[in-house]
């Protein structure tokens, strides 16, 4: 895709395209985000992104180190773990939520209580916002909370942000005890403000009212957790890369990135005459990327557009 005179050209398998402007609904996950640690690893150690892995059978036998501790990654170690796989995770930032709190979804509070709405003009480090893993949840018909704790219960193995690779070794943080707690302080900071706004809002006295407010155990801390591993022992034979995906915007070919190879955009305006994205990490609201964000979003830009259109 590159800029004309009259606007954009795009080149595709099934011919050209011309246009006034243009709308980028690429995506933020197109490519699997893996740190410069892989280019140390040892080559008896497989290692896997979360987009080639399928399931534990495709696995060589052994164990396996599962990098990345949000979504993607707790999910992973859990299925891994349940084959009977011995299972390290490497945690470094991540967000902590209960699968349910007081009775309904998590997800429902999110929406109902307004965060899901906070605009993205009224977040004070946009930037942060824009860059935070995704909550430590998963979808069962249980809707059960898989939690670091749940993860220690079930045997495996919790280990700190993998730092370096020298010699073989692999080398994690001390941080552990930082990283629960300072997840577990913006979890229970997020309960108070579902607690706050039930009050508020009059449903804690309606007719059916949520259960009252609840709080949980706190993160339990390893009694002692390693700071090496050496990965030419043979004790971990897999390694699995759960630390996210970046945008691929190889055929872009307008100067709209950044310096880390992000869009430029106000909002889903983007720096080019006529050219907008939507479904990007809080775009215009928290919900941005997620389905039930789109329609919003596409509202808003498109209201931009047809004003762009009609100058």
């Amino acid at each position: 895709m590159r800029r004309t005179d009259h606007g954009y050209h795009v080149s595709t398998d099934q011919g050209d395209l011309g246009c006034r402007s243009l709308v980028l609904a690429s995506g933020a996950c197109n490519v699997a985000n893996v740190p410069s640690l892989r280019e140390g690893v040892p080559a008896a150690v497989t290692c896997l992104t979360a987009m080639e892995y399928r399931e534990p059978g495709q696995l060589a036998d052994g164990g396996v180190l599962v990098v990345g501790a949000s979504a993607t990654g707790v999910q992973l170690a859990d299925e891994i773990r349940r084959s009977g796989r011995a299972v390290t995770l490497s945690v470094g930032e991540h967000v902590r939520l209960p699968r349910t709190y007081r009775g309904r979804d998590i997800l429902w509070w999110m929406d109902a209580s307004g965060v899901w709405n906070e605009r993205y003009d009224e977040i004070d480090d946009l930037s942060r916002a824009r860059g935070l893993p995704s909550p430590q949840l998963v979808g069962t018909p249980e809707r059960t909370t898989l939690d670091l704790n749940a993860l220690t219960d079930a045997g495996v193995e919790l280990v700190g942000r993998w730092a370096a690779v020298r010699d073989g070794q692999a080398l994690f943080s001390g941080g552990l005890r930082n990283q629960f707690a300072l997840a577990d302080l913006k979890m229970n900071r997020l309960l108070t403000t579902f607690d706050e706004w039930a009050r508020d809002s009059g449903l804690d006295t309606g007719p059916e009212p949520p259960a009252g407010p609840e709080r949980f155990a706190a993160t339990r801390v390893p009694e002692s957790s390693r700071l090496t591993l050496d990965l030419t022992s043979g004790e971990i034979s897999t390694i699995v890369w759960a630390t996210g995906y970046r945008p691929d915007y190889s055929w872009l070919d307008v100067p709209v990135l950044d310096r880390k190879g992000y869009l430029r955009h106000d909002g889903g305006v983007v720096d080019a005459p006529g050219l907008y994205a939507v479904g990007l990490p809080v775009l215009r609201r928290r919900k941005s990327s997620f389905i039930h964000g789109a329609e919003d979003d596409a509202r808003d830009v498109i209201a931009h557009l047809a004003g762009y259109l009609a100058t």
